[in-house]
């Protein structure tokens, strides 16, 4: 087993054998649909790699339980750079935990900029509403 898989496997508590179970199937899924993960500072890398897609695709960014963990000027940085990027290219993110626990939708289309709460996770990312029509 990778180090990878032993520390996100470590990060899940004890007694939270829902989330174990979860956490065992998606990795499975993984191995079995490999994906290109690029480790690095998001900030840093993040224009680099919008600049390798098409031009005429969409850019996505997901994540969960993460942002909260970084000081409020890298939470700053990350939403300036998807601001920036949304400026020239349309890009979507779906996210929770920069400012709270409810699930975000922010997104820039012809360089127009819309912001929306979609919904509530949970905080160990065991499930989430989805509060939009």
């Amino acid at each position: 087993m990778s180090e990878d898989y032993l520390w996100l496997k470590s990060l899940i508590w004890p007694e939270h054998q829902e989330r174990l179970e979860l956490f065992e199937s998606a990795f499975r899924c993984f191995k079995e649909n490999p994906v290109e993960l690029i480790e690095g500072d998001r900030v840093t890398l993040l224009t680099g790699l919008v600049e390798t897609l098409p031009e005429d695709s969409v850019i996505y960014i997901f994540h969960m339980h993460v942002a909260n963990q970084k000081s409020e000027d890298i939470r700053y940085k990350i939403l300036e750079k998807i601001k920036s990027i949304g400026s020239q290219r349309d890009i979507f993110q779906i996210y929770n935990n920069i400012w709270d626990r409810k699930l975000h939708l922010d997104y820039f289309i012809d360089g127009w900029e819309f912001n929306e709460t979609v919904g509530d996770t949970d905080g160990h990312g065991r499930w989430f509403e989805w509060d939009i029509q």
